[in-house]
């Protein structure tokens, strides 16, 4: 009875390494030009050139263009959502989680960067692209209710108490309108005195 020899199967852990390492240069490549050149500027080829692929090897990956840029997207957010929960390990019970001023910085920044604009770049083109709205849509979604399970794990916040989940979403919402501010001038010093203030009042109305 035939089997897969011990030299096929050392040939294929590396061709599913450069597989997987090709997908994540792709999603990074179409993040990085989503951010830099907007949704009309940033087209297969020249993702898959910043990537240092192949069109071909680029579509093999993702079939259509909305492919890319939505798993490029999404694959980003949860990268960013795992950074933010590494940033404070012991959660709502650690030193670090303790301090709410800190949280809020973390999560405005989030708010803040290339994801940002990148994904501020995907709703535009999705108001206008009707293959890109549902996909969008959903995406959104799944990000926004992942972020707000964050915060809400990092804050330590009690959301059976009236106004908890208000006050929570309100920060998110806010931490949205603080990047759309930085994405035509440098916000910080701004951003320093309203994530000061929105901590304060986070103590108080999770205290």
């Amino acid at each position: 009875m035939g089997g897969v020899s011990t030299a096929d199967r050392a040939e294929r852990v590396p061709k599913q390494d450069r597989s997987r390492a090709t997908r994540q240069r792709l999603l990074e490549a179409a993040v990085a030009c989503l951010a830099e050149h907007g949704w009309a500027g940033s087209t297969v080829s020249v993702v898959a050139e910043r990537a240092g692929v192949s069109r071909g090897a680029a579509q093999h990956h993702f079939p259509t263009r909305e492919d890319l840029f939505t798993a490029a997207v999404e694959y980003v957010a949860e990268e960013r959502s795992t950074a933010l929960r590494a940033l404070f390990p012991e959660g709502p019970e650690g030193a670090a989680a303790s301090d709410r001023r800190a949280v809020v910085a973390a999560i405005v920044d989030l708010y803040t960067g290339p994801l940002f604009r990148a994904a501020l770049h995907l709703w535009v083109a999705a108001t206008n692209e009707e293959q890109l709205r549902p996909r969008v849509t959903e995406l959104e979604l799944r990000v926004g209710r992942e972020s707000h399970r964050i915060a809400v794990d990092l804050l330590g916040a009690d959301e059976s108490r009236p106004g908890v989940r208000e006050t929570v979403q309100g920060l998110l919402d806010m931490a949205r309108g603080l990047g759309l501010a930085n994405l035509l001038s440098d916000d910080t010093a701004r951003r320093e005195r309203v994530v000061n203030q929105w901590a304060a009042l986070l103590e108080q109305a999770l205290r």
